[in-house]
């Protein structure tokens, strides 16, 4: 527990009806959870009705309501976290293919697609970092080549904004020295102008669209994977940043198959997909509130990793390139203006300076009252200029944020844009201080989805390594309780369901977790390391760890 806060120790709702017999009483928990105005409150026994919610938290010594009684022994009970910006299908498609996300050299990664199932088709993955493997470049069509022979390959990078593609995939999408770069892509070229490997961005759907399409039952399988990834974390909510209506359709699917074992607050990705899921405007939570879709995703700019982040100078490492702007930026704000006029949030992806600057521009044009209704969300605001950071508070622009990605990203991010323009990046404690809200995410499977890494990152500054000794930026680190803020109450407000989530309070969903160490108690270091025992839903288990 940060000793700067002070710890409350209360009853949230004491005035209750008396409980049925089928109310739950969970006693003896070593309970944690925010309260309505923010404060840490602490709690011993939690009180669940038959219908899944929440009937009370109660302090030690207090009189225990009749009821089916379960005693924690001490272990540590904490509302279920939320992922504010994750990608589900695509974690369960990673889980199912060829992972090269731990792979440290390219050999390494070689190795790993070598040993990918044997079979015709095309070799699916994804996962790789050439900045983890020490490459200092992009790699090529022939390494890929020496491992997979004549089937076709497609690899992700692990920030989903390049592909690694064999020469028997460049063949089959028609890829050749002659095809003209698209606009908001590129295509890495060798020094004769061939197509090296590596499509960036826009690019990536010149090999994409020649991929088959995953079947039913395929797809079927990587949501049913990746809810039991998730839920093995501790999330009882994600927000999906990207969906087309297919996705929509299984969502609401595995809903009415009582399958969706997580919240799902959804975001259409672009005006199509926005208008082909909801033709008549944002859908409110449904299924026990469990799906929504009120948001649309849009993308301004690329990620930094593959220089497709749209920065106001040349990159500090390649003077020649500035990034890729999705959009040019009246076309961004006509986006962001139809979608505010329908009534969706709309979450934008900005990573590079100028990205952010042109989103919050489109956002300022915005009505004022429109503006703070439908919440519109900046997706990372990762490389932002100082004198843009005050305006997320004075535009109720929420900054959705993945604590991860800068221990991730940190040395990398000097290398691309360099100290001066860090200035404004990573900036936490400062959006936060300026009155901006906060969301906590993990951008999974870019990173990893466990939140207490998200947790750890935020208040460390450290990777899992403990590097650096004082934290990267360490100015910018946010204490414990605000972080956790991020991953419960802000994810919870940028999701539009703050009276259903977020905290255990009367009334609200009894999505809760129980961990093997209180994470208020450990050194920051070891935030890393709390494990998740079991998830609740609504007041039914959906995960316990063997």
């Amino acid at each position: 527990m940060n000793r700067n806060t002070s710890i409350r120790l209360t009853v949230l709702a004491v005035a209750i009806a008396a409980p049925a017999a089928a109310d739950t009483i969970y006693t003896g928990a070593n309970g944690y959870t925010l309260s309505a105005d923010g404060a840490m409150t602490r709690f011993a026994t939690l009180v669940v009705g038959d219908d899944g919610r929440v009937k009370a938290v109660m302090s030690a010594g207090a009189a225990l309501p009749r009821g089916r009684r379960v005693a924690l022994k001490g272990r540590t009970l904490l509302p279920g976290l939320i992922d504010a910006h994750g990608h589900v299908m695509s974690l369960g498609e990673r889980a199912l293919a060829v992972d090269l996300s731990a792979t440290t050299s390219l050999a390494a990664a070689q190795a790993a697609v070598k040993a990918a199932p044997a079979g015709t088709g095309w070799i699916r993955g994804g996962g790789w970092n050439q900045e983890r493997w020490n490459l200092g470049r992009f790699p090529t069509a022939a390494e890929l080549d020496a491992v997979t022979g004549s089937r076709p390959a497609i690899l992700r990078r692990i920030d989903g904004h390049a592909i690694w593609v064999n020469s028997a995939a460049l063949r089959l999408a028609g890829v050749t020295a002659a095809t003209p770069d698209p606009a908001g892509g590129r295509i890495e070229r060798d020094a004769g102008g061939a197509p090296s490997g590596v499509l960036v961005d826009a690019a990536m759907k010149l090999v994409g669209e020649k991929v088959p399409d995953p079947t039913s039952a395929e797809a079927d399988a990587a949501l049913a994977k990746s809810l039991a990834i998730i839920a093995s974390v501790g999330l009882t909510g994600v927000h999906d940043a990207g969906i087309d209506r297919e996705t929509w359709d299984r969502y609401q699917r595995f809903a009415r198959a009582g399958r969706l074992t997580t919240r799902v607050y959804a975001m259409a990705y672009g005006p199509d997909n926005r208008t082909a899921i909801a033709p008549a405007g944002p859908i409110g939570w449904q299924f026990d509130d469990r799906l929504a879709m009120m948001a649309m995703k849009l993308q301004a700019d690329g990620a930094l990793g593959s220089r497709g982040a749209w920065l106001r100078a040349p990159y500090e490492d390649q003077a020649d390139t500035r990034g890729l702007p999705f959009h040019e930026e009246g076309k961004l704000r006509r986006m962001v203006a139809d979608a505010s006029a329908a009534g969706f949030q709309v979450a934008a992806h900005a990573i590079g300076d100028a990205a952010n600057g042109a989103v919050l521009g489109a956002f300022a044009a915005v009505p004022d009252a429109q503006r703070a209704a439908l919440r519109h969300r900046n997706e990372h605001a990762q490389i932002v200029s100082p004198d843009d950071l005050p305006r997320f508070a004075r535009l109720n622009v929420i900054a959705s944020i993945q604590p991860t990605h800068a221990t991730s990203d940190k040395g990398m991010a000097e290398a691309r844009v360099g100290e001066a323009r860090l200035a404004g990046g990573y900036a936490w404690a400062t959006l936060r201080a300026s009155g901006a809200r906060l969301a906590g995410g993990s951008d999974f499977p870019v990173e990893p989805p466990d939140p207490f890494y998200g947790l750890h990152a935020a208040v460390t500054r450290q990777s899992r390594d403990g590097q650096p000794p004082t934290g990267w930026r360490a100015a910018e680190a946010l204490t414990l309780e605000q972080a956790f803020a991020a991953f419960t109450t802000g994810a919870a407000w940028a999701g539009h369901a703050e009276t259903r989530v977020g905290t255990l309070e009367a009334g609200k969903w009894a999505d809760f977790i129980l961990v093997d160490r209180d994470p208020f108690a450990v050194p920051p270091a070891d935030l890393w390391k709390v494990e998740v025992r079991e998830t609740w839903l609504a007041g039914k288990r959906v995960y316990r760890r063997r």
